[in-house]
């Protein structure tokens, strides 16, 4: 880990959804979180360059991207993802933006590099704040079945001098889509588009 951040703790889980009250799935929908909570560099007092930070930070995402795609059984399972951030009182919403970049960046190394942008929600809260992640298929934005959410939230995180930075995936869609719109199967250019 560098002197840029301070890890107080992690944490991973995994949802397995069977169904949605309709027929149970041939394979569960595997919908997973990694979160990570940080000392806030900056709590307190502003901070002109925060790019120095943005930049160390992805080392953590690296960490986080990895745990998470060998919990839910590998890259090549994963089909959405998002990333959310949830900054303490003493912070300020832009302490958690730099996870944008060094989150999105680690999730699309760690996938191969996937072109559909990745969705976030960050916000500011105390411990056990509940925010809900938007999930967005990796390949196109425009395949309606894999909007979804997960959840991050930690009993204790982050206090008033934290950062909680999370990165979700899912291994499909919502279970028993039937909206219409682009299918996963039908993505014929992967730049994150139609």
């Amino acid at each position: 880990m560098t002197a840029a951040y301070e890890v107080r703790k992690t944490a991973l889980s995994v949802e397995t959804i069977w169904h949605e009250r309709g027929p149970r799935l041939p394979q569960p929908l595997l919908v997973g979180t990694s979160i990570a909570v940080i000392r806030n560099p900056f709590a307190g007092r502003y901070e002109e360059n925060l790019l120095p930070f943005q930049a160390a930070l992805r080392e953590l995402g690296r960490e986080l991207a990895d745990q998470l795609i060998a919990q839910l059984g590998g890259a090549a399972r994963i089909e959405a993802y998002g990333k959310g951030i949830i900054v303490g009182e003493d912070g300020e919403l832009e302490h958690g933006a730099v996870w944008h970049e060094a989150g999105g960046w680690a999730m699309r190394a760690a996938l191969g590099d996937p072109k559909a942008i990745v969705p976030a929600a960050k916000t500011i809260g105390g411990p056990g704040t509940r925010l809900m992640v938007p999930l967005g298929h990796i390949h196109a934005a425009y395949v309606r079945s894999h909007f979804g959410t997960a959840e991050m939230t930690l009993w204790d995180a982050p206090r008033r001098d934290e950062i909680a930075f999370a990165l979700v995936m899912a291994t499909g869609g919502r279970p028993h889509a039937r909206i219409g719109g682009l299918k996963g199967s039908e993505i014929s250019v992967h730049d994150g588009q139609r």
